[in-house]
């Protein structure tokens, strides 16, 4: 790419599709987007990239998130964008599928030469724990407990929200992964999780006071006990359980409009730029867990031990996953209706 004097400003935007939107939008834009919970964190990589590719090359960059509410990740291609996204291993087949994209087998290069077998596919993690009242007086502790008689859970409603659907998976696949589980059991154990439901609305748990427990992502856990100091910090305890659900992004970029529009190398140097020591450091300082072995190793005590599964392992991969749970007829239906 040609250095240029003037500033500039290339779409370069990144998005993290999660279940939900498994056929992604890439639709509408927002430099202030608080519809997802990694808002802050890609921020916080962007502001990170910029300043990076301007010590190279000396050209100021724009990169702005996408909201993906609705449309498809090929409306990106028509409305001219060259994007880098984050998005699930679906959404990835989904983005091979169309031939327009760059979805390289194993994912991006990491940018020191390693064997294949070393590398990750995901510059970070992430997955579902539980925020409690302090000092957890009702000693909630894994997943078993939400079971309980007369204790308030809070989660957003799976049918509406892709956090709750991640919620539901999480809750259904310990479940399933208990000794003698069959699927009977898992819809029993998840129908009486959601009986326990008090309200949808983090805002009911956080500032109304309604519920025992709000299940959330782990990152969103420590920046709900920790953006509003003491006092936040004073009212909310992080439960990390035994066993939750492995929440895993992975790098693909438009390919067409990386041709059309020539940013190309930038697109590519951002999903490299994840790797670098730099990006997994603000990744852990967001609380996600990265994916580099140094980092892992800095970050290692905000982050307790668990058993982490993943889609692939307890529902055969996404679209089995959508088709059998959040189908119109699906077991989400059921245990909703009953």
């Amino acid at each position: 790419m040609p250095f240029v004097k003037s500033r500039i400003a290339i779409a370069l935007v990144i998005s993290a599709v999660s279940l939900g939107a498994a056929y992604a939008a890439l639709q509408t834009f927002s430099d202030n987007s608080h519809e997802s919970p990694v808002a802050t964190l890609l921020a916080d990589l962007n502001d990170g990239f910029a300043t990076r590719w301007k010590a190279r090359t000396g050209m100021d960059i724009s990169v702005r998130q996408a909201q993906n509410k609705s449309g498809t990740p090929i409306r990106a291609v028509h409305d001219g964008l060259g994007v880098a996204t984050l998005a699930l291993y679906y959404d990835r087949d989904k983005l091979r599928e169309k031939n327009r994209f760059i979805a390289p087998v194993w994912d991006p290069v990491a940018p020191q030469p390693a064997p294949e077998a070393a590398r990750s596919g995901f510059p970070f993690t992430s997955t579902i724990v539980f925020l409690v009242r302090r000092g957890n007086p009702k000693e909630v502790f894994d997943w078993d407990d939400l079971l309980r008689p007369g204790l308030g859970v809070v989660t957003p409603d799976p049918r509406r929200s892709e956090s709750g659907r991640w919620n539901y998976l999480a809750a259904w696949g310990y479940a399933a992964r208990q000794p003698g589980s069959t699927e009977r059991v898992a819809l029993d154990f998840v129908r009486k999780l959601f009986s326990n439901v008090q309200s949808s609305a983090a805002g009911d748990f956080i500032e109304g006071n309604v519920g025992d427990v709000l299940l959330v992502w782990e990152s969103e856990a420590h920046r709900l006990v920790g953006q509003a100091g003491k006092s936040a910090a004073d009212r909310f305890e992080i439960v990390t359980p035994s066993a939750s659900v492995l929440v895993e992004p992975v790098i693909s970029v438009v390919d067409a409009a990386a041709d059309i529009n020539g940013p190309r190398d930038v697109a590519l140097a951002y999903t490299e730029y994840l790797y670098t020591p730099q990006a997994q450091d603000i990744i852990g300082r967001n609380y996600y867990r990265p994916t580099d072995a140094w980092a892992r190793a800095k970050y290692a005590g905000q982050f307790p031990p668990l058993e982490l599964f993943t889609i692939d392992e307890v529902f055969g991969g996404w679209k089995q996953a959508e088709k059998l749970h959040f189908g119109e007829d699906g077991l989400l239906a059921q245990i909703q209706l009953n």
